[in-house]
């Protein structure tokens, strides 16, 4: 019976520490994505396969197209935008969670690990091969984000006609519309893979990323940058 007990006592714990151990690796942010960036370019699912409202708000971050390709979206700590075409020179930032996308990537993060980055990172290629060599401690895709003044970004917003088809990458960017930032306080959020081609990330590169200017009034999905000296970067912890 004596045995039976430390057996016992003895599962217990280990199982106490097993679940420690879970909750250790979760607070690095577990990635999870909802559907795929694929089917929306080459079988045409643009319909909205996830309503945002229903997620978990609390340390929020996320990004994908709206549904139907009719703008983008990005979550900032909780906080949803949605960003719309208006113009060649102008779009529409708002503040929502009432918006669907057709493939969407999201994690909950509680702390950071904040660091400078290198004066030697000065645009996107660099900080991917910067994030190839910090991503050896995570054993799972993750959320990133910087802070900081950027020299000059290019961002585009989707904005398919409606009514369209898409069969193709090539059709599913018909009436994208670029904008150029100059000088300005962005944030910049991004999701890093190296198994999620076709997913989430675009089959040349680890990263997503969307960025909006520190004033809210600027929003899509980063295609270039510039970055100024003095950039930070947000690791979770």
């Amino acid at each position: 019976m004596k045995y039976l007990k430390i057996t016992f006592v003895t599962v217990v714990l280990l199982s106490l520490s097993c679940m420690s151990k879970q909750n250790e690796s979760r607070s690095q942010s577990d990635v999870v994505s909802v559907a795929a960036m694929k089917d929306v370019m080459w079988k045409g699912e643009l319909y909205g396969k996830v309503l945002l409202d229903t997620l978990d708000k609390s340390g929020l971050y996320g990004l994908g197209p709206v549904e139907y390709l009719k703008g983008e979206l990005l979550i900032v700590d909780g906080k949803s935008y949605k960003s719309e075409v208006l113009s060649d020179s102008t779009m529409s930032v708002q503040e929502t969670y009432q918006v669907k996308a057709p493939f969407f990537v999201y994690g909950n993060v509680s702390k950071w690990d904040k660091e400078p980055i290198d004066n030697s990172v000065k645009n996107l290629k660099d900080l991917e091969e910067s994030l190839n060599i910090k991503a050896t401690k995570f054993t799972t895709p993750f959320v990133f984000k910087l802070k900081g003044t950027v020299s000059m970004a290019k961002i585009h917003i989707q904005n398919l006609p409606s009514g369209s088809t898409v069969s193709s990458p090539k059709e599913a960017h018909v009436g994208q519309t670029n904008y150029t930032i100059e000088n300005e306080a962005v944030e910049i959020i991004g999701f890093y893979s190296t198994e999620h081609k076709g997913i989430f990330t675009h089959h040349d590169t680890n990263m997503h990323l969307h960025l909006i200017t520190e004033d809210r009034l600027k929003m899509g999905h980063l295609d270039r940058v510039v970055f100024e000296e003095g950039m930070q970067l947000y690791l979770p912890k």
